[in-house]
């Protein structure tokens, strides 16, 4: 079965960085995705790059846009505000966010005069009736969760506020996946969630990121990362890796991958042909 596939990118941060993000749109929009996310930085750092590369993307890749949104460092107003600057530029999805604390703080505060948290985001941007509202999720205990049942009862409350589907936080094994999303239905959440999937470029950052957000780091993936990079195979094993993950949740029933690229379309793009996942030809362009 072919699968649904969406991307998410970041905003770049200098030349260099929009070069980068243009070559991954390029490669990657010919595979037809259902929707491509902009993230936001950390404590909204990137809060204007992202306005402006959704607003671009949108306009000038025929690509479904959605636009990452958080609650950090801002008034419900000037939230709000960006969000109906999304729909005036044609942009209707978000990915709502409580979002990471801005660097140097150990722990998220909400604005005096911001929402407190993820759901009374969501709820604002449902009363207005403009947008279709994407959410994250976690497979894995968020650090800041007293356990794997308060993601779950969390998330049904960020569903119930008006979200539409979850888009979870990467794994490593599908085991963790399909156990999250059993112990989802079983808690009454009947909106698709969908699995986020991190090609790996680069085990050490892939690694230290794993740690930062509380996701399981099996033994047999570090100990066969190690290995690779002794023989210079990395590519090869991320690839065979990545597959595989994405092939076991395919033959779960799971219809619909989210691949976080970091704006380096190759890895994606050949896990996706390996899943049967091809570029699209228009008639026209056919001899």
């Amino acid at each position: 079965m072919r699968p649904q596939i969406s991307f998410e990118f970041f905003p770049p941060r200098n030349v260099e960085g929009t070069f980068r993000l243009w070559d991954a749109v390029q490669v990657l929009s010919p595979l037809d995705p259902r929707f491509v996310s902009v993230t936001y930085g950390a404590g909204g750092t990137t809060r204007d790059l992202t306005r402006d590369v959704v607003a671009t993307l949108h306009k000038h890749s025929g690509l479904p846009t959605a636009a990452h949104l958080t609650c950090v460092d801002a008034t419900r107003a000037e939230t709000l505000e960006i969000a109906q600057g999304f729909a005036a530029a044609g942009v209707s999805d978000i990915v709502a966010l409580r979002g990471d604390p801005p660097k140097g703080a150990d722990k998220f505060e909400p604005h005096t005069d911001g929402f407190a948290n993820s759901v009374e985001l969501i709820e604002a941007l449902a009363d207005t009736g403009d947008f279709n509202i994407r959410v994250g999720a976690y497979p894995d205990i968020h650090p800041e969760a007293a356990n794997a049942q308060a993601d779950i009862d969390w998330l049904k409350r960020k569903l119930d506020a008006g979200a539409s589907e979850a888009l979870t936080q990467f794994f490593f094994e599908a085991d963790t996946f399909l156990r999250f999303r059993d112990a989802c239905a079983k808690a009454g959440i009947d909106k698709q969630i969908i699995p986020g999937i991190l090609p790996i470029e680069n085990w050490k950052g892939a690694r230290n990121f794993a740690k930062r957000c509380g996701t399981h780091i099996p033994a047999w993936v570090d100990d066969a990362f190690v290995k690779a990079a002794r023989d210079g195979r990395e590519d090869l094993l991320a690839t065979a890796i990545c597959t595989e993950l994405c092939s076991e949740l395919l033959d779960e029933g799971v219809e619909n991958l989210h691949f976080y690229t970091l704006n380096r379309p190759e890895l994606t793009r050949d896990v996706c042909f390996a899943l049967g996942v091809t570029p699209k030809t228009k008639l026209e362009n056919v001899a």
